[in-house]
């Protein structure tokens, strides 16, 4: 066979696949929309004889906030507390902020000798992260506090329902029962929905509040019984056992992360660690650090970044938990 004719041959065969793709290709489409087609007949004559429940997962997501616009709001979007949650903190915010500014004004009178300008620079950058640590602090044991209970409180909603107490009656004995954290919440919700607030509006409102994932699961249970039916307290006990879950492996993940943990720490403890063995080894060495200006210079950009070095990882170590 000659050379010619093999191209002709591969050609043919060429045009050939390309042919049946192409009608393989019609071939599937028309099926589909016959498939579309008898799907949609289908479901105009079984839709009327079905009751439609309209369900709202959105308590899966966390609630978007509109953002404050005033002066007030924007020193709580910098200074990070919630005027929502002002009972959580230990005194009023503002006092909080005055003391907070003061301690940044020592760190910088401390530190001055060896920022100069810069550590009056960063006094507005300090005084934020201070009082944002601070309120973050009451904020978060709150919700571990919120966290821990309320596998417990699920568990008291379940039995409860299963000797035929309503859910609402249900929620008044958590109120009633349950330690001060939970118990403050679930009785929110009861006052809420006696003034006439539905169930629905009553746990997005308490899971907003809390800013829990958890408890959003729980509202959007609730919700999603109320509209569609089942057995409520098999699914509340199926939900506090993926609470649990849940709970443990965040400690799992904390136990994975220690040795990250403990490295940092040591880390940023061994530069003291070794300065302070200089002092007492060569102490007209390290004197220069605090004696000559070069070197003052050297050991704030030396604090400065290991302070920043620490305040990544620890973002880290926390973005990779659970």
């Amino acid at each position: 066979m000659s050379h010619q004719h093999l191209q002709y041959l591969l050609l043919v065969g060429a045009s050939l696949c390309f042919l049946g793709l192409v009608a393989s290709g019609l071939l599937v489409t028309h099926s589909q929309k016959q498939d579309q087609k008898r799907q949609a007949r289908i479901a105009s004559i079984v839709a009327p004889h079905f009751r439609r429940a309209q369900v709202e997962v959105s308590a899966f997501t966390e609630a978007r906030t509109d953002t404050d616009q005033s002066f007030l709001g924007f020193l709580s979007w910098v200074f990070g507390f919630d005027l929502d949650k002002t009972d959580l903190y230990p005194t009023k915010w503002w006092i909080v902020l005055i003391g907070t500014l003061g301690v940044a004004k020592i760190g910088q009178m401390i530190t001055e000798d060896f920022l100069g300008f810069y550590g009056t620079l960063a006094i507005p950058v300090a005084w934020a992260m201070i009082s944002r640590n601070f309120f973050a602090y009451f904020v978060n044991r709150r919700r571990q506090l919120l966290l821990s209970e309320f596998p417990d409180a699920l568990a008291m909603i379940v039995r409860a329902i299963r000797v035929g107490i309503p859910v609402s009656e249900a929620m008044r004995s958590v109120a009633r029962e349950a330690p001060p954290a939970t118990g403050a919440e679930f009785l929110r919700v009861t006052e809420q929905t006696s003034v006439g607030m539905t169930m629905e509006e009553a746990l997005t409102d308490m899971a907003r509040r809390t800013g829990l994932a958890e408890y959003r699961f729980f509202a959007t249970t609730l919700t999603l019984q109320a509209q569609t039916g089942g057995t409520l307290s098999d699914t509340l006990e199926g939900l506090a056992d993926v609470i649990r879950r849940r709970a443990a492996l965040k400690s799992k993940g904390n136990a994975l992360t220690s040795e990250a943990r403990a490295a940092s720490g040591i880390l940023a403890a061994l530069p003291f660690v070794t300065g302070l063995a200089l002092w007492f080894i060569n102490p007209e060495y390290i004197a220069v650090l605090f004696t000559d200006p070069t070197g003052k210079q050297l050991l704030g950009l030396a604090i400065l970044m290991l302070g920043s070095g620490m305040l990544l990882i620890r973002k880290i170590i926390k973005s990779t938990l659970p």
